[in-house]
């Protein structure tokens, strides 16, 4: 990572408009390159855990800094973040993965699943139905509890379509999106580190994420669809 990335983004954050990019289209450039380098190494280390992972290119798996403004009602062209996601298949990818943030003040590390496909998310709740106490034990755990406290998502208001309102995991059931994350200060995003940084955090929802890429393997091969 580049020693001035935050300060880009800084910057484009206050003058986000196509003319401001076009005059420092060197500096993001060159920023580009430093988060590049980045995603690169640390899809090496990932390819570790999952040897699929090897087979990804880090452009496959960083966000592009456009916006699609089509739907949207903020017309900004540009991100003010960097976002990479390490996943089977890349950035577009819907099972489980790994996800980095890069923003001024705003740095983070994740994981999981955000805002899967009813699909998905059907064979995910089946999963917690057949098997939650694993899911339980793996949120329980210290190291887990003191890195990412509790899973973070939408919920229903109530219990899912099939669930009972009393059923022991109804709290995950009701979750639409299953996702940890951890914060990451500026410094240690822009220190020598990040990589071991990133990680060690990266680790601890290793369990978490082998729960959820089971479910999602479930749902891809058809397994257990009546």
């Amino acid at each position: 990572m580049k020693n001035d990335t935050l300060e880009f983004l800084s910057s484009l954050a206050k003058h986000n408009n196509k003319e401001w990019m076009d005059a420092n289209r060197d500096w993001y450039l060159d920023v580009k390159a430093g988060f590049l380098e980045t995603v690169t190494a640390l899809l090496t280390e990932l390819s570790k855990i999952d040897s699929r992972l090897s087979l990804l290119k880090a452009k496959e798996c960083i966000f592009r800094q456009n916006r699609d403004i089509r739907f949207s009602a903020n017309k900004n062209p540009y991100k003010n973040n960097m976002g990479a996601y390490f996943a089977v298949g890349g950035k577009k990818s819907d099972g489980p993965g790994y996800y980095l943030h890069i923003q001024p003040g705003e740095c983070f590390l994740a994981g999981g699943i955000w805002m899967p496909s009813s699909g998905v998310l059907k064979k995910i709740r089946q999963e917690v139905d057949y098997s939650g106490a694993e899911l339980e034990k793996i949120i329980a755990d210290q190291s887990f509890q003191m890195t990412f406290g509790e899973i973070k998502g939408e919920r229903l208001k109530t219990s899912p379509r099939d669930y009972s309102a009393d059923h022991p995991y109804v709290d995950f059931l009701r979750l639409k999106s299953f996702v940890v994350s951890a914060p990451l200060s500026d410094q240690e995003a822009l220190s020598d580190n990040l990589v071991d940084i990133c990680m060690a955090t990266y680790q601890k929802m290793n369990a978490f994420n082998g729960f959820l890429e089971r479910a999602v393997e479930e749902a891809e091969s058809g397994e257990g669809i009546l």
